[in-house]
């Protein structure tokens, strides 16, 4: 069983992280930046950790058996509170277990749903259309997604 840890961005191994983020598969599923750079990446941590102490927002690190695995969280992006989730391909099979605990963070901030953007080119999940009160398209930074609009269970 995985042991499954949320941390402060600012606890990870910033060059673990750092390779994540940087790494093709991952990328392809993420809004297109340059590659991270020690000192670009340190700049984005710092943005996060805005975001997490935002009214509303909660941003964190996730570690799996003590290893560095990705970021989760709830930020506003775009007019909406947004459910994001970014892992290392490694871990891609505990996403699920992440989302419904990034589920239960929106519920305890007060939300009454959350948008989940994947890029439009990924295929859809049933899973996500049966709890989306609205999927649609979307466009952000110039890149098209599938947007699911999410009922936050107990809001």
């Amino acid at each position: 069983m995985n042991n499954i840890e949320y941390v402060s961005l600012q606890d990870l191994d910033k060059n673990e992280l750092q390779k994540i983020l940087n790494k093709g598969k991952v990328r392809e599923h993420l809004v297109s930046h340059d590659e991270f750079d020690q000192a670009s990446l340190e700049d984005w941590i710092a943005g996060k950790v805005k975001v997490d102490s935002s009214k509303g927002c909660k941003v964190k690190g996730i570690k799996v058996n003590g290893s560095v695995a990705g970021w989760c969280g709830i930020q506003f992006e775009d007019e909406a509170y947004e459910l994001a989730v970014v892992l290392d391909e490694e871990y891609w099979g505990i996403g699920i277990r992440v989302f419904k605990e990034a589920l239960g963070w929106a519920s305890e901030l007060g939300h009454s749903h959350v948008v989940l953007h994947l890029f439009n080119t990924r295929p859809e999940y049933r899973f996500l259309r049966k709890m989306a009160s609205r999927v649609y398209e979307s466009t952000i930074f110039g890149q098209k997604y599938t947007s699911y609009e999410i009922k936050v269970p107990y809001a």
